[in-house]
């Protein structure tokens, strides 16, 4: 586990924070070094909302190193209501109520750990919005 990298990803890990290129007004995530829409410079931080929908799914019965605990799992390509999309688990939902379209939420969760005395890494993971 890289223990530098982990911390440089944070804000990008932990509140879905990306970039906005200040000459097209294109919202990215995550973020980059130049504007894949028009080629300038995008280094301003834009906070996404963490709200998006469903694009495409799928349950993983077959998972990378470090998941085998959680299988099967449901990843899922997500639009962000800004624009962008990200591949995610989804949490707190069984695959027979997941639907195209269906709104979800950003939620910070374990994503893996480096044994028993290593470190703990979390994430972003998606899920229905809770409804008060």
């Amino acid at each position: 586990m890289q223990v530098p990298r982990n911390w440089r990803l944070q804000k990008q890990r932990y509140s879905l924070i990306g970039e906005v290129c200040e000459h097209c007004g294109v919202k990215l995530f995550p973020p980059r070094d130049v504007c894949p829409e028009c080629s300038h410079g995008a280094q301003t931080l834009y906070q996404f909302t963490g709200m998006g929908n469903i694009h495409s799914f799928s349950q993983v019965f077959d998972p990378p190193n470090g998941h085998i605990e959680n299988t099967p799992f449901i990843v899922a390509l997500i639009q962000l209501e800004e624009g962008p999309m990200v591949t995610a688990q989804l949490t707190d939902i069984d695959i027979e109520h997941v639907e195209i379209g269906m709104e979800v939420e950003m939620v910070t969760r374990k994503m893996s750990d480096d044994g028993t005395e290593g470190m703990i890494i979390y994430g972003y993971k998606f899920r229905p919005p809770i409804v008060d």
